[in-house]
């Protein structure tokens, strides 16, 4: 077959727009269906004859896991109102109230079940008003101080030297001096520094603490008054009625401590202001560990109302 053949067979082909008549020409057997005229119908009966099986079908299975999951979906209606606490009617919903939900759902708490044991609180306890005064003022008993002499002293000089003193350097290393007015007792060490115990006020035991040094200075010793202050007050007072101590540990037991066999009183240790409180079931109660007067009658005005709550019927 020439060229010319060649190029003439190209050109029916292209403007018949057929493969069959390709058949025709190379008397080639073609099937029954080839002389049907075209028609647009023809590729999809030729599809439906194909055995496609062996490709994988990728839609056909999307198509069919979401087919299922509305199957699912349709047979097993969730009750989301009883698990999440949120209606499945929306359109009825405040819009107000939507945006609290959202505002709680999305809290500090957000995804707890309301069910979650919570952490147990300190019970309340029966309190009377707080603008009601106890009318009581706690009485000091005993106020202890420091000073500094500012000086070395030879504690069995002074011991020998001066009256109403005694050194014994293998029970205490101190000197211990007293005087009665005011009625107290001082320790003296031999680096200068004093503590003196038993005044009743601030000035009784400036006082006491000034007459000391004094009897140090007429020994022969260049002592000075400096940095006094006071360490530590002691009041007591009496509620006249009878406490509950029992119930008083139970409810403020991260307060107090009550062991009857060790002591017969409860210890409370009151926060603000830092104060030391015992009480007996008598009513007596000792304030100690205040630095100030203030304190003392701060911290039993705030434990006056938790003792009325426990009196004893």
């Amino acid at each position: 077959m020439d060229e010319s053949a060649l190029e003439r067979y190209f050109d029916d082909s292209i403007a018949n727009e057929s493969d069959f008549l390709l058949g025709e020409e190379l008397d080639l057997q073609s099937p029954a269906t080839s002389h049907l005229p075209p028609k647009a119908g023809l590729g999809r009966q030729v599809g439906e004859e194909l055995d496609l099986s062996f490709l994988p079908d990728e839609l056909g299975l999307r198509e069919q896991s979401r087919h299922d999951n509305t199957v699912d979906s349709q047979t097993l209606p969730l009750d989301v109102s009883q698990d999440s606490g949120i209606s499945g009617d929306y359109d009825s919903q405040d819009p107000t109230a939507e945006s609290q939900q959202g505002a709680c759902m999305s809290g500090p708490g957000a995804g707890v079940s309301p069910f979650y044991p919570m952490t147990p609180m300190t019970p309340m306890t029966p309190m009377t008003p707080v603008t009601e005064r106890s009318g009581i003022i706690p009485q000091l008993q005993n106020i202890v101080s420091t000073v500094n002499l500012g000086c070395p002293l030879d504690l069995k000089f002074i011991a020998l030297q001066a009256r109403n003193a005694e050194y014994n350097p293998k029970r205490f290393a101190a000197v211990i001096m007293r005087i009665r007015e005011p009625r107290t007792t001082t320790l003296i060490f031999s680096s200068g520094k004093m503590v003196c115990t038993g005044a009743k006020s601030e000035d009784q035991s400036r006082l006491a603490a000034r007459k000391y040094a004094r009897v140090v200075q007429k020994l022969g010793f260049p002592a000075r008054f400096m940095d006094f202050k006071i360490q530590n007050m002691v009041a007591s007072c009496d509620v006249c009625f009878p406490i509950r101590l029992e119930g008083l540990v139970l409810t403020h037991r991260q307060f107090s401590s009550y062991e009857p066999e060790l002591f017969p009183g409860l210890i409370y240790r009151m926060v603000k202001p830092r104060i030391v409180l015992l009480i007996f079931v008598s009513g007596k109660v000792v304030l100690t560990g205040a630095k100030e007067r203030e304190e003392i009658y701060e911290a039993f005005e705030n434990i006056y109302p938790i003792l009325r709550g426990f009196r004893k019927q």
